[in-house]
């Protein structure tokens, strides 16, 4: 079993940057994919971005060039760091994690454990 925890949403103005965080717990060392994912209301979870076990990572297309993924050699926290935010970047933040080397795509069925979300809200 794994627990997430994630931290460093809020409130920013269009252009503005925040970090987001992901601390894992239970048993981190058996972690292989990490993901961000992102829901607004009235919209489906979507991908914003994930790293696989070996360290690569891949982006939605809304999102890349301004957001960066990465977490230490320990694989855990787990950052997000997102820089000249969009009023359309609000929703709530989640992080995921599962067992697996790779994923297919980046899709929510692809991992098994969830936190539970931190908000972020851009304003224009």
């Amino acid at each position: 079993q794994v627990q997430l925890v994630e931290s460093g949403g809020g409130s920013v103005q269009a252009g503005g940057s925040l970090r987001l965080s992901c601390v894992a717990s239970g048993s981190p060392h058996k972690i292989g994919c990490m993901a961000w994912f992102r829901q607004a209301p009235g919209k489906e979870r979507e991908g914003v971005a994930y790293v696989d076990y070996d360290g690569r990572t891949n982006y939605a297309d809304s999102v890349k060039g301004r957001f960066t993924i990465s977490r230490d050699n320990a694989k855990n926290p787990l950052y997000l760091q997102m820089d000249s935010l969009k009023p359309e970047a609000t929703a709530m933040y989640y992080c995921a994690t599962n067992w697996k080397f790779y994923i297919a795509a980046m899709r929510p069925d692809e991992f098994d454990y969830w936190g539970q979300g931190t908000q972020v809200t851009v304003s224009s």
